[in-house]
């Protein structure tokens, strides 16, 4: 490993837009917002877990259950819904220093350990080459522009998708970068990224209504299927 220290920072609103208190909602036996820092808390090579966020009730959950994790208290100016995700990276890394942050959220509750620590290695074996990492997923399909034109694929030859050359989705997941890139390039994504491929199905993300019943089913059938 190139970098001394991992920081996993995952943001989390007390405020919800789409889907009423999202974050602290019950999934699959346990608060949404407890499964991404638990498969967090399971990897090796992360030093330092930090959430930052504007809820009480997250707060003191984390307080009773994950003691060993950094609270950070928003800020009353970061907390509006319009405040972009890059003003609280730039709070967050001035808070708590490290050689790289890995940055994803409360809202992909399927993401595996492994995962999360085979997109570390695979960025400390190409850094500095690759100056941040970020997850996506692989689509196969074809897919038309808001004019109706073809981005993939040529309507006239019809390949079969799983011949047709791959796009990738950010599915924000996972984002790997330094502070010193963020301030650089006032993003988490730098000149040279590094894409690390994620399969849908852990990729799930909740966004909406039906997002969480998705995410729900599978995280019990998991379960389920882990007692057999």
């Amino acid at each position: 490993m190139k970098f001394k220290k991992v920081v996993a920072l995952v943001p989390m609103r007390h405020h919800s837009q789409r889907v009423p208190q999202k974050n602290f909602r019950d999934l699959a036996g346990k608060p949404l917002y407890m499964h991404i820092l638990f498969s967090l808390s399971k990897c090796d090579l992360i030093d330092e877990i930090v959430v930052d966020t504007d809820s009480p009730i997250i707060q003191e959950g984390i307080a009773e259950k994950f003691p060993h994790i950094t609270v950070l208290k928003r800020p009353e100016h970061l907390c509006a819904d319009t405040v972009p995700m890059n003003e609280i990276l730039f709070y967050d890394t001035e808070q708590v220093r490290a050689d790289v942050y890995l940055q994803t959220h409360s809202t992909n509750p399927l993401l595996q350990t492994n995962t999360i620590e085979k997109a570390i290695r695979d960025f400390s074996n190409a850094f500095p080459a690759y100056d941040s990492l970020f997850s996506v997923t692989r689509m196969q399909t074809r897919l038309w522009d808001a004019l109706a034109r073809p981005i993939n694929h040529n309507p006239a030859i019809l390949l079969q998708t799983q011949d047709l050359p791959p796009v990738y989705e950010e599915n924000s997941c996972i984002y790997l970068f330094t502070r010193e890139g963020l301030l650089k390039h006032r993003t988490r994504i730098g000149d040279r990224p590094l894409m690390f491929e994620i399969s849908a199905l852990e990729a799930q993300d909740i966004d909406e209504e039906q997002d969480f019943l998705i995410a729900d089913l599978l995280l019990k059938y998991q379960q389920r299927n882990q007692l057999l």
